[in-house]
């Protein structure tokens, strides 16, 4: 059983840290605060040199770019050090390396942080590793997703991508998301007198009948 309490509350404040991270060519000191002004997805996996893990992070790095064009950074976290994130990097994705990464990897060696997150896996048998945790912050530092994988089974990116997306929809306009939404798709107004609502139910909720 777990020793700790999680600190990760959706619609409160996200536990902030600092520490070291393998970035780009370089170790530096990564603040969660550095980000306000920003959403961050933060996804937790287990350890380097293993199975699933390259695939989830190269994933996440290679849409980089894609989270970028919403004003979000993702920064991903494990147990290990930044010196074996650096070995990692140079290890090639054909022999089950990362490559060049264009997003961080912090180090969370006192697995702080992962306690923090409430996503350390701490009972017999896999201690000492994180879970496949993945957290969504906006802009204020507010926490607006959680969720959590068992280790064997990896995750989708492009999933967290539209999650980002939907949720800063409505951070702008107000109107909630409906499932699969996707930007340009219809959404609600969360008014059982809206006459947009109306609209929804008859022209696309009633289509699924």
């Amino acid at each position: 059983m777990a020793s700790y309490i999680t600190k990760a509350v959706i619609r409160k404040l996200a536990p902030t840290f600092t520490a070291a991270a393998w970035d780009g060519n370089r170790i530096r000191n990564i603040s969660l605060n550095e980000y306000r002004g920003k959403y961050v997805v933060l996804f937790f996996y287990p350890l380097d040199f293993t199975f699933v893990c390259p695939t989830e992070i190269c994933n996440f790095n290679d849409l980089a770019p894609e989270f970028r064009a919403t004003e979000c950074e993702v920064l991903a976290c494990s147990v290990d050090s930044v010196f074996s994130h650096r070995e990692y990097t140079l290890k090639s994705r054909e022999n089950g390396g990362l490559g060049k990464m264009q997003i961080p990897i912090i180090a969370d060696l006192n697995k702080q942080i992962g306690k923090d997150y409430g996503v350390y896996l701490d009972h017999s048998g896999d201690e000492g590793v994180h879970l496949r945790g993945t957290f969504i912050i906006d802009r204020d530092g507010i926490l607006r997703h959680i969720s959590v994988n068992d280790l064997p089974v990896g995750r989708n990116s492009k999933e967290i991508l539209r999650l980002v997306k939907a949720f800063q929809y409505t951070d702008v306009y107000g109107e909630v998301c409906p499932e699969s939404w996707q930007p340009g798709s219809a959404t609600m107004v969360p008014n059982h007198d809206s006459e947009k609502l109306g609209d929804y139910w008859k022209n696309q909720h009633g289509k699924s009948t």
